[in-house]
């Protein structure tokens, strides 16, 4: 009988051991709240210019990362005055194609907003929504998710 309980704790304790050690090398999540923070997906304008923002779900304001993003976009643009950009308004694949096509304007048009606060003219930046149409990470996951929820600033010439 003694065999047996200490076969058994044996088993339970190599049992969790695993469970733990898997736990612990799993990849941390590139994600604040449920706000994509990675780079995985992320592209450059210029050297150290990213290209995007990543928004909250059925959000369309930004974050301070954003901002920040945003700032270095409209530095970027003022030392480009012939340069014009098309922002992207982008959602996951939760929800209605109406209401993503909708969420993916407001994000586009915060960003246009933000940019012009930095002096950047309004006739230089174009405004298109795709709402879930355009998915960067086609899984369905809350990573995923994250990923999708963006608004892209693209070059136009």
């Amino acid at each position: 009988m003694n065999f047996y309980k200490s076969l058994k704790n044996t088993f339970l304790i190599l049992a969790a051991a695993l469970i733990l050690s898997a736990c612990s090398t799993g990849k941390k999540a590139d994600v604040s709240g449920d706000v994509y923070t990675g780079t995985d997906t992320v592209e450059y304008l210029a050297t150290g210019v990213k290209d995007r923002v990543f928004f909250a779900t059925n959000k369309s304001s930004l974050t301070s990362l954003s901002r920040e993003t945003l700032r270095k976009q409209a530095t970027y643009l003022r030392k480009n005055k012939n340069l014009n950009v098309v922002v992207e308004g982008h959602a996951d694949e939760r929800g209605t194609r109406e209401y993503n096509l909708a969420l993916g304007e407001r994000r586009a048009n915060a960003v246009k907003d933000y940019l012009m606060t930095y002096g950047i003219s309004g006739k230089r930046i174009s405004v298109i929504s795709y709402g879930k149409e355009k998915p960067v990470n086609t899984e369905s996951s809350p990573l995923a998710w994250s990923q999708n929820r963006r608004s892209v600033t693209v070059k136009v010439n």
